[in-house]
């Protein structure tokens, strides 16, 4: 067999093979955004500098700032149960982060100094006066270091299950920079990432990580999240590439010496390494302090609302 026929076959295979994928991106895309679950009259619009920003603001009192977990399913839906109760006492603005939900996703490189920037722009601009910050999970670290970079944006922060400080610290390597690469790239990248994330995955991890409760798993909430994760072309695989690749990682220690607010850690008690976790935050500034709420795990305020609403109006009320 002559070397041109032999690169004509293995042509034909690679052609095939992209086309395959590019097939099953497809579906995967209209699958996903079938529902139109994020998609709300309600929304606002602030136009950012690197990209729109979509966001919902209700009621009315002294400013509240739901800031949603850092992650390619998350968006402001995260804050549903929670919401309209604040409202009753209570600015409300929640945000969808760069990258998610209803908010613009930029072909850039996300860094953790992105969002930093963007939370620090957000209160000055929209908000445009001192706010509490309610934070969830891998987004604390945004929080922590805008107050730090700016002291006279945030008042009180409520921080629910915040990420390890020691993965936290880790930065990029050539691996998985190489990792980015690969995610960027038009089709297979999108083939992984459709992979990596889909209805499968992210049910495996509502039931395994986020609920201690089973039962209470929505599946309206799955649904919502693999929208948010697929939603405009799956153009979210650009900051799930960045975060694989550690880019939205930084070292906060040398910041939190550094805070003088009321800082508060509700915990998700139904996982141990949540408490681990919140003791990781009080050793390196003992004026934290930590509430745990039993028979949760990482989202205390989807699973037990009431309960941590009332946490919440207590912690949000306390004296500076």
């Amino acid at each position: 067999m002559s070397w041109k026929k032999n690169l004509g076959i293995l042509a034909c295979f690679v052609g095939t093979a992209v086309g395959t994928m590019h097939v099953i991106n497809r579906v995967f895309t209209h699958i996903a955004t079938a529902y139109n679950y994020l998609d709300g009259n309600d929304l606002k619009y602030y136009d950012w500098r690197f990209g729109r920003i979509a966001y919902r603001k209700t009621g009315s009192g002294s400013p509240v700032l739901l800031v949603h977990n850092f992650d390619v399913c998350s968006s402001m839906h995260e804050w549903n149960n929670i919401e309209a109760e604040l409202a009753k006492t209570n600015t409300v603005y929640s945000i969808d982060l760069l990258g998610c939900g209803c908010s613009e996703r930029p072909i850039l490189t996300y860094t953790n100094f992105l969002y930093v920037q963007l939370i620090n722009d957000f209160i000055k601009n929209v908000i445009d006066e001192k706010a509490d910050v309610i934070v969830s999970g891998n987004s604390a670290s945004f929080v922590l270091m805008a107050c730090a970079n700016d002291e006279t944006i945030i008042n009180r922060i409520v921080m629910i299950n915040p990420q390890n400080l020691a993965s936290l610290a880790k930065m990029p390597t050539k691996r998985s920079k190489f990792i980015k690469y690969l995610l960027y790239t038009p089709v297979i990248g999108t083939f992984i990432y459709n992979m990596r994330v889909n209805k499968r995955t992210i049910s495996q991890k509502f039931y395994s990580d986020c609920y201690y409760d089973v039962n209470e798993v929505n599946e309206k909430d799955i649904l919502t999240c693999f929208e948010a994760s697929h939603k405009d072309k799956t153009r979210s695989r650009y900051l799930y590439a960045c975060q694989k690749s550690r880019y939205t990682n930084a070292n906060i220690l040398f910041c939190l010496g550094k805070l003088t607010n009321s800082i508060f850690i509700i915990s998700g008690n139904g996982n141990p390494e949540n408490a681990l976790i919140a003791e990781q935050y009080q050793n390196q500034l003992p004026s934290i302090e930590i509430v745990g709420i039993n028979n949760t795990k990482d989202l205390p305020h989807l699973e037990k609302a009431d309960e941590f609403l009332a946490h919440v109006q207590v912690l949000l009320t306390e004296e500076d």
